[in-house]
């Protein structure tokens, strides 16, 4: 219902707007209509998206359709961009020739109008937005404030084009095009970001990270990963460390319900592969207590997990390591610092797993 209203109003102020600066001859009003024109747009894409983005999985897409809104927003920003340009180019040329025209009295209403119902629709996102939890109006009222703020530049240069030979009203209509340009700037960056696969909000994996430790005989997370395909389609994997010796049947029945809890506090569909960890492998312990104060300092966020003796004819000291994403250690020169630290201390063949964490 208010993205439908945000469309009239939009739709109303574009005319309104490119009708009084056509008549006036003022590029920067007809600017700001075109800006609310392609508001307009950009609600229809929106409104259109969310109808895709509401489809239940099916065979081609089993994750849903969430994402239908992120390609949606680059089509916006594409359109506001080509916008910007064909703005920038129109104002550039008054002001390069130095035109101004005087903008007549009535015009100024048309104008503060458009900041009141600007003003007004700001609001009433921001309340929508509050009450539904959602992210797209919280852009719309961002981006009816950031209008208003438009408008008054457009307001300001008519009167100084009014009332002086300076061709204000062009510079007006520059930064107006500029301020579009930002906005499809930033709405291409935000839909770029989320289509590749941004990291996910720290509160949430804390709070899955939390709920996993709570679970009873849990020893340890890590490889927590959480990815998602769009708003309420959200997937993670977790390795959960359990004393090897409780019997399987045990640990499966603790994990059920770990993931079961994940899903309804969290919305996270979750999967959480078992790490049976053996508690009484004094060697192991001993070996693993060696190595963490042999290669502390290698890599800053460093951790070693999962580490385990696996013995036969040879005995191999099997363990990953975690290392930030921003490590300025390669993967390679870490795992071979890391395995000449294990064949120092002991006749072990080290099995290492590096991972980006």
């Amino acid at each position: 219902m208010i993205s439908a209203a945000g469309i009239a109003l939009n739709a109303v102020l574009a005319v309104a707007k490119i009708a009084a600066g056509a008549v006036a001859g003022l590029v920067s009003v007809v600017a700001d209509g075109l800006n609310n024109l392609s508001d307009c747009g950009s609600g229809v894409i929106s409104f259109v998206s969310f109808r895709v983005a509401e489809k239940p999985a099916d065979r081609e897409h089993p994750y849903g359709h969430r994402r239908a809104e992120y390609v949606a927003s680059m089509l916006i920003a594409f359109l506001v961009l080509m916008l910007a340009v064909e703005l920038f180019r129109e104002s550039l040329g008054r002001a390069l020739g130095g035109a101004s025209t005087a903008a007549a009295p009535w015009l100024y209403a048309v104008l503060g109008a458009s900041v009141a119902i600007k003003a007004g629709m700001f609001v009433g996102y921001r309340v929508v937005a509050k009450k539904i939890d959602s992210d797209p109006l919280r852009a719309a009222a961002l981006d009816s404030a950031c209008d208003c703020l438009a408008t008054a530049v457009v307001i300001v240069g008519a009167v100084l084009t009014r009332f002086t030979a300076f061709p204000a009203d062009a510079v007006a209509g520059l930064l107006v095009a500029l301020f579009i340009a930002w906005q499809g700037i930033a709405i291409l960056r935000e839909a770029g970001s989320k289509l590749l696969g941004r990291a996910p909000d720290p509160a949430l994996v804390a709070r899955v990270r939390a709920i996993l430790l709570s679970g009873d005989g849990v020893l340890g997370i890590h490889d927590l990963k959480i990815y998602g395909y769009g708003k309420g389609a959200m997937f993670a994997t977790a390795h959960a460390e359990m004393d090897a010796a409780t019997p399987a049947a045990l640990s499966h029945e603790v994990i059920d319900a770990l993931e079961r809890r994940v899903a309804a506090e969290t919305g996270v569909t979750l999967t959480v592969h078992l790490d049976p960890v053996v508690l009484n492998d004094a060697e192991a312990a001993a070996l693993e207590q060696r190595v963490r104060a042999a290669v502390e300092g290698l890599a800053e966020g460093m951790n070693i997990h999962d580490f385990r003796l696996v013995r036969g004819a040879v005995t191999k000291a099997v363990f990953e390591v975690g290392i930030p994403f921003d490590c300025p250690v390669q993967d390679a020169q870490l795992k071979n610092d890391i395995e000449r630290a294990v064949k120092i201390l002991s006749d072990c063949e080290p099995v290492v797993t590096v991972e980006r964490e």
